[in-house]
């Protein structure tokens, strides 16, 4: 029985979360946490290695929960539940989009859609503020890293080896 809430739960993000990662963050907040699945902590720190892994953070941050609730089939089910949904959508809206992309009306749906996931990511960031940066030292590197991310063009990667990097040594020196 668990299998199959894990797959749907995972079914309705694929389905209903539009606008990439960061814009999924609040539905896969509400699903998993209302679930009772993990914690706000446990989902912030999903978040953070879910950007620090390769591929996308619903596809991370599934098989993660997956994993964690019922193991490699729990991580499988979930995976799939993710990637499905999108995966037949954007077949569909291709074609249907090459074929009606200068239509007034698609391109009153895309100018309303963009705004729509900018408050998506507004929130998101917003939600984990509390649970991400919780000492001087983390907000330090917060503040560091967006400065360093909007004037410059370093690699969020780089970004995130830094900050781990200062997580380590202020830690080390009892600054956290």
């Amino acid at each position: 029985m668990l299998y199959w809430q894990l797959l749907f739960s995972f079914l309705k993000i694929g389905l209903f979360a539009f606008g990439g990662g960061y814009a999924m963050i609040p539905l896969i907040q509400a699903e998993i946490l209302g679930q009772g699945w993990l914690s706000a902590q446990e989902f912030a720190n999903i978040v953070a290695v879910s950007q620090m892994t390769p591929g996308p953070i619903a596809i991370n941050a599934a098989t993660f929960v997956g994993y964690r609730i019922l193991g490699l089939g729990g991580a499988a089910v979930a995976t799939l539940g993710v990637v499905i949904p999108p995966f037949v959508l954007t077949l569909v809206v291709s074609k249907l989009f090459y074929t009606f992309q200068e239509r007034s009306l698609v391109r009153g749906v895309f100018s309303g859609i963009r705004p729509a996931v900018i408050a998506l990511i507004t929130s998101a960031a917003i939600f984990l503020v509390p649970s991400s940066i919780m000492t001087l030292s983390q907000g330090i590197i917060a503040l560091l890293t967006t400065i360093v991310i909007l004037r410059t063009r370093i690699s969020p990667l780089v970004l995130i080896f830094l900050g781990g990097m200062f997580g380590v040594i202020t830690s080390g020196l009892g600054l956290n």
